[in-house]
């Protein structure tokens, strides 16, 4: 048995246990000592799992004498197996066959109950080997959902607010690795300064903080990281700090702050002498975020409440960044789990706290001052239905970031995996009344 498959089941155990798939593999790798490229591979192996359970389910239900009576510990050998066996393009069938045979053959049990397991994964496996392709194959239009394993509501709501075409895109993308990238942090030091410690990379003309790595590449185990030269932080995440355009000397609120990528971020692009104030709900996540911002030498003053209503410091800011918790549907490559912890009905109360904090936003923003609203949402009940029921004067964008308008708000941005290479994220620069 591989180390990368055994941390992969770890993980997806793990997950059935209630775990977040992306702290469990992190645990895991951390647990077994794993290289980069080994624990590139667990990743790809254990996420791509995750993500597809659906369709695997519907897989291994389909061949299986017996499918309700397959123990979890089993359902996660076959889910592994099954997705080696119609996603990875470097692994033949009988390979992945094999092992998830000898990992079911290795689990705790009763005498003579491995070889029995074995058999099942062996018989179920090879089934899906050979009729699996064709199943999805057959899949027809309205099986969009199913051969994309998405639950039906974010997939009815992604062609609801960006069309068949680009929904599907998005699905797919959303089942592929996402971008490997880290933003330089320029309060820390040079870029010339850690660059012989990062893989190969390359940049993006519009944020030159932004670094796309192209290998494989422990980044909590970097000096760069550990000194706060650095952060991981998608080319996505990274624009809306640049569309509210902080300068120094000014006033500047995150008014849902945590982890601190974008505070941190905001500090950095007004030079460290601009007054940064960021909100947090949650004293933990605070007190994280209080650390972060000491690691990556930014002076922020971090408040804890709900930014709907805490008390803030000042009589106004000049800007103020609304990054709003949300489904997070535009970076679903990254969070594997995310599509299957979100509830339908959660939404509207989401939404609701959505557009009280940007009402928040507009009301602490100074006459003429700048708020940007961004999510890594692609709803638009979460987007732009959020940022017209404002009411406020929505700056355009367009000529700034060409390519990236949304095409149901005029001058705010909507970035799709699947077009910009990134996160799907949605932007627009609001200006106080």
């Amino acid at each position: 048995m591989t180390p990368a498959r055994r941390i992969a089941y770890g993980v997806l155990r793990r997950v059935d246990e209630g775990a977040y798939a992306d702290r469990a593999l992190v645990a895991e790798c951390a647990r077994a000592r794993l290289d980069p490229r080994e624990r590139q591979q667990a990743q790809r192996l254990a996420f791509g799992t995750v993500q597809m359970r659906r369709l695997l389910d519907w897989l291994i239900d389909g061949v299986a004498d017996k499918p309700q009576r397959i123990e979890p510990e089993i359902r996660d050998v076959l889910r592994l197996g099954a997705y080696e066996i119609i996603a990875s393009d470097g692994t033949p069938d009988r390979a992945a066959v094999d092992q998830a045979a000898t990992l079911a053959r290795s689990l705790p049990g009763p005498r003579g109950r491995g070889s029995a397991r074995a058999g099942l994964v062996n018989a179920v496996l090879r089934r899906i080997a050979e009729s699996g392709p064709g199943s999805i194959a057959s899949l027809g239009d309205g099986d969009a959902a199913l051969r994309h394993s998405f639950p039906d509501w974010i997939a009815d709501g992604l062609r609801r607010s960006l069309g068949d075409a680009d929904a599907e895109a998005v699905m797919q993308a959303a089942n592929m690795p996402s971008e490997s990238a880290v933003r330089w942090n320029p309060l820390r030091g040079l870029r010339e300064e850690i660059e012989d410690e990062l893989p190969a990379w390359h940049g993006d003309p519009l944020l030159p903080e932004a670094m796309v790595l192209e290998a494989p590449f422990a980044l909590e185990e970097s000096t760069a990281w550990r000194d706060g030269r650095v952060m991981a932080q998608s080319r996505a995440s990274m624009l809306p700090a640049h569309v509210l355009k902080p300068m120094p000397g000014e006033r500047i609120l995150d008014l849902c702050a945590a982890p601190g990528a974008k505070a941190t971020q905001l500090a950095a692009l007004a030079g460290g002498e601009a007054e940064v104030v960021a909100v947090e709900l949650h004293p933990a996540r605070a007190r994280a975020l209080e650390d972060m911002a000491r690691r990556m030498g930014a002076d922020i003053t971090v408040i804890t409440g709900d930014g709907r209503d805490v008390a803030l410091p000042g009589d106004g800011f000049d800007a103020v960044l609304v990054d709003a918790p949300c489904t997070g549907t535009g970076v679903l490559s990254s969070r594997p789990d995310a599509r299957w912890r979100r509830r339908e009905e959660a939404l509207p109360a989401l939404v609701e706290i959505q557009s009280g904090l940007l009402a928040r936003a507009l009301a602490v923003v100074r006459p003429g001052g700048r708020v940007v609203y961004s999510t890594c949402s692609l709803l638009r009940e979460e987007d732009e239905d959020v940022v017209r029921a404002s009411g406020a004067q929505v700056d355009d964008l367009g000529g700034e970031y060409p390519g990236m308008g949304s095409p149901d708000l005029p001058g705010a941005l909507r970035l799709l995996p699947h077009v910009h290479g990134s996160d799907g994220f949605f932007i627009a620069r609001l200006r106080g009344r």
